[in-house]
């Protein structure tokens, strides 16, 4: 099991130390903006856009109304080895709130006579649009969307800061290089 690291350790960058390089104050102060950017844009974009559909289908579901409609024909009965239960498209017939007859095509129980009464969804012009989401499918569909975005959205500046980080990594190896290239000959070699 790993020891408790203390701030101490955790901020060894930003303390005096005659070893520290610019490059890893550089660094820290990257992998600081980077997190703070990666958890804060994170955390508001998703907020944002989960607000943003819950917001959206809440105007849905203050829009829509049912309508009465009539069946204009009969549905198609269930074929051999499908369920009797089973929804087939039909046309079907109803009048929009400015007084004009309607008609358009929705879903009912296979083998319904025609003028059968079935309840559709229109929205405020009388044009059909599907049924509602109820407020808990509403607020887990906005949870996981906003999850979503906010995801993507943290993860832009945790890879540019991760980028960042391993340019900073590589250009401080090649100095190791040229240090131990010009360093490594003065040390000489002892006699045996």
């Amino acid at each position: 099991m790993a020891a408790f690291r203390g701030p101490e350790v955790l901020l060894w960058r930003w303390r005096r130390n005659p070893l520290r390089r610019r490059s890893d104050v550089l660094e820290a102060w990257i992998m600081l903006a980077a997190w703070v950017f990666t958890v804060l844009g994170g955390a508001v974009s998703g907020l944002a856009t989960a607000g943003a559909v819950e917001d959206t289908l809440a105007r849905e579901r203050a829009e829509s109304r049912t309508v009465s409609a009539q069946l204009m024909e009969d549905a198609p009965q269930a074929g051999a080895g499908e369920p009797a239960g089973r929804a087939v498209w039909t046309k079907v017939r109803w009048t929009a709130p400015d007084g004009t007859s309607r008609s358009g095509q929705v879903r009912v129980l296979a083998g319904t006579t025609a003028d059968t009464p079935v309840l559709v969804w229109t929205d405020a012009e009388g044009s059909l649009v599907t049924r509602p989401v109820t407020v808990a499918v509403a607020r887990l569909r906005a949870a996981l969307i906003g999850l979503f975005a906010g995801s993507g959205v943290a993860a832009v500046p945790f890879a540019v800061g991760r980028l960042l980080r391993g340019r900073l990594e590589r250009r401080r190896m090649h100095r190791w290089d040229e240090e131990w290239e010009r360093i490594g000959p003065l040390w000489g070699r002892t006699a045996t």
